[in-house]
């Protein structure tokens, strides 16, 4: 997804929860919430896998693949993932602060330091790759129009040749972070039943005015239809905050039953009918999801969290939003320039973009989320990261000319 995608989500990372000071009777947990990071970075190379399928078998979703890798298929769920993933992230701090924000301008400003910066520098080398290696749309290369309208976020809104198929989960999210605060209003002031009702119900109540009962989807106009999915992480976020009793409850086993119903719809009516009720599938399977996310949050499964813990899922999960940003043209590059020349189409040609765009996409993340995204991670504004720029080059040359000087002979010091 996110293109098919985050997805996406929207792939997203909150800033971490400042601790709070305990209030009416509940212990406020005061660790950083663990394992939400390597979950965010497994979601974030499966949306790689599924593209890797996607694009080297043709006729989606009633693909040419082997019926043994059906399972990369749901990238659109992914981006799912990554949504609710999203608004449970954000709301961990509300959720310690009584639901409270700390200040709408100050909440979209932390949001967009912290996403633009990449996504911006994502654009300008998707723009490059569709231009002058590989089109990312069948609607041929980007124009003016993609300029302006990705550069505006607002692919969500207008449509434009995409330069990158996996950026229409961020246009979403930008909207989403738009409508954050109101969601938070509404269940400080009325609680989870009440936020639920209000962003779920509109929603239900025009895909059943569709015809058949089966809205179908186009490019854009996605946000409305998504942000039940998005307020579904909001209000699993309040496990955070919440009683003993509430924390204790088998989350991992509510996970299971409530997705239960909707796999085995899938199974039952086949993955084409699946990915063309998209629409309803999102809506069935986001509560599961956040159920899942609050048993991560209180520590269960225990084996579950270990493996999201360990050193390559974090670095993974470090590395999520970037590789989400710029994998896609690398990925494009590998199978529709590189692969023909040394194997044949189909399962080798997929097997070969495993091999070398896989490593070649994570690699060139690692890179990118050195240059475009920790530095404004570790920075909260333009006065620090200039600062800590200087510092880091001024150190650079100091031992530079350390080394210069240990190298010169004796005489010549």
């Amino acid at each position: 997804m996110d293109s098919s995608s985050s997805a996406g989500t929207a792939l997203d990372l909150a800033a971490p929860a400042r601790p709070e000071t305990p209030q009416d009777g509940v212990r406020v947990r005061r660790e950083q919430v663990r394992g939400l990071d390597g979950l965010r970075g497994l979601a974030a190379l499966y949306v790689v896998l599924f593209h890797c399928w996607l694009y080297t078998f043709p006729g989606y979703p009633d693909s040419s693949a082997p019926p043994w890798l059906d399972g990369l298929m749901f990238g659109r769920l992914a981006v799912v993932f990554f949504l609710v993933l999203s608004g449970f992230s954000l709301a961990i701090s509300p959720a310690r602060q009584g639901w409270r924000s700390g200040g709408v301008g100050e909440f979209l400003r932390r949001r967009a330091w912290r996403i633009l910066p990449p996504y911006w520098a994502a654009l300008a080398m998707s723009l490059l790759v569709s231009f002058c290696v590989v089109p990312a749309s069948h609607f041929g290369p980007p124009t003016g129009t993609t300029v302006l309208v990705y550069g505006l976020l607002a692919q969500d809104v207008s449509t434009a040749p995409t330069p990158n198929g996996a950026f229409w989960s961020i246009g979403v999210e930008a909207e989403l972070y738009l409508l954050f605060p109101l969601l938070l209003f509404l269940r400080r002031r009325w609680g989870a039943a009440v936020l639920a009702a209000c962003v779920t119900l509109p929603v239900a109540a025009s895909g059943l005015l569709a015809a058949g009962a089966s809205p179908v989807e186009g490019d854009n106009w996605l946000a409305p239809h998504l942000a039940p999915v998005f307020a579904a992480g909001v209000i699993g976020a309040g496990v955070i905050s919440a009683p003993d009793r509430i924390r204790r409850l088998p989350w991992v086993r509510l996970a299971v039953l409530a997705a239960l119903p909707v796999l085995v719809l899938g199974v039952l009516q086949g993955s084409v009918w699946t990915v063309n009720h998209y629409f309803w599938i999102d809506l069935a399977i986001a509560p599961a999801m956040a159920m899942l996310l609050a048993a991560v949050a209180t520590g269960e499964p225990a084996f579950l969290v270990r493996l999201l813990t360990t050193r390559p899922v974090r670095a993974l999960g470090d590395l999520s939003y970037s590789l989400y940003l710029i994998h896609l043209p690398i990925v494009m590059t590998v199978i529709r320039r590189v692969a023909p020349h040394f194997v044949a189409r189909g399962l080798p040609t997929f097997c070969f973009t495993l091999a070398v765009g896989l490593p070649v996409a994570v690699f060139t993340a690692w890179l990118f989320s050195k240059i475009f995204e920790i530095p404004f991670k570790r920075n909260r504004s333009w006065k620090s990261l200039t600062e800590h720029g200087t510092s880091w080059w001024t150190d650079w040359m100091a031992k530079g000319r350390r080394g210069n000087r240990a190298e010169q002979p004796a005489e010549h010091r």
